[in-house]
C-alpha cells in the first residue's frame, strides 16, 4: 500500500489548507511538522506520525531539536530526508531566536546572559566556553568562543580569554559555558578557572561580572550566589 500523500487526507487532517485559511498561528505543532514532511505511512498520515513523535519527546520542542536522524528513524516512513528537514527547520527556529535578540543589548543581571546564550547552548552534547565582551555600559560588544570540548569538560585557556578582551576593548567581560549533564552546579575545575579569570582580569582593569553556567532550562550565576 502506498503512503497517503498530503493531497490524498481526510479534509479536516489537511494543514496546509487550514493554514491558507486560518494562518500558521491555528495549527498545532503536529500539523506544521507534518506540513514539511508531506507524508505519513501507510497506516498513518503525517499528521498522526508527527503527534505520536511529539509525544514520545513529551511535545518538547526543544527536547525534539536534540534529536538525530537514528532518533527519528525508529518510526516507521521516516528516513533521513524527512528528519534533515525537521532538523533543519528547528535549527532555522533556533537561529531566527537569536537574530530577534539585539547584539547590543545592555546586559542588567544573570538571566540576560542565559536568555543571550541558551539559544546556542541547550541542544549541545559537549561542553562550549564562551565569553561575553561588554563596555562599560554593560552593552554587548561580542560573544566569542573560546573551547570547545569533550562530552564531560572544555579547557579555557585564561590568555585567550583576556586577548579577547582587549582586542575589542571591552572593560566587562562574563565567562559562559554548558553542562550537558544537566547539572548546573559548578565543578572545582569552573571555581578554579573563575578564579584565575577574575585576577588576571583585575590587573588589566577589566571587570569580570559573571561566569554562568547553562543547561537546558536551568542556570547558575556565580554573581547571584556572591562567588563573584
Amino acid at each position: 500500500m502506498d503512503k497517503l500523500n498530503i493531497n490524498q487526507w481526510a479534509e479536516e487532517d489537511r494543514p496546509r489548507e487550514k493554514m491558507m485559511q486560518k494562518g500558521a498561528e491555528a495549527l498545532s505543532d503536529a500539523e506544521l511538522l507534518a506540513i514539511l514532511i508531506g507524508s505519513g505511512n501507510t497506516e498513518e498520515s503525517a499528521v498522526s506520525l508527527m503527534q505520536r513523535i511529539l509525544v514520545s519527546c513529551g511535545n518538547d520542542l526543544n527536547q525534539l531539536g536534540k534529536w538525530e536522524i537514528r532518533d527519528f528513524s525508529r518510526f516507521k516512513g521516516f528516513g533521513p530526508a524527512k528528519s534533515l528537514t525537521i532538523m533543519a527547520a528547528l535549527e532555522l527556529g533556533k537561529r531566527r531566536n537569536l537574530q530577534e535578540r539585539p547584539e547590543r543589548a545592555t546586559i542588567r543581571c544573570s538571566k540576560d546572559i542565559y536568555d543571550l546564550f541558551h539559544p546556542l547552548l541547550c541542544d549541545l552534547s559537549q561542553e562550549e566556553f564562551w565569553v561575553l565582551l561588554m563596555n562599560q555600559a554593560a552593552r554587548v560588544i561580542d560573544k566569542v568562543r573560546i573551547s570547545r570540548g569533550g562530552i564531560d569538560q572544555t579547557t579555557a585557556d585564561v590568555r585567550s580569554i583576556l586577548r579577547e578582551a582587549l582586542l575589542q576593548r571591552a572593560t566587562q567581560i562574563a565567562l559562559i559555558h554548558n553542562h550537558p549533564s544537566g547539572n548546573p552546579r559548578p565543578s572545582n575545575d569552573d571555581q578554579r578557572l573563575t578564579q584565575l579569570v577574575q585576577k588576571g582580569a583585575q590587573t588589566m582593569n577589566i571587570r569580570l561580572t559573571d561566569h554562568v553556567i547553562i543547561t537546558d532550562g536551568k542556570y547558575y550565576s556565580f554573581n547571584d550566589e556572591g562567588c563573584i
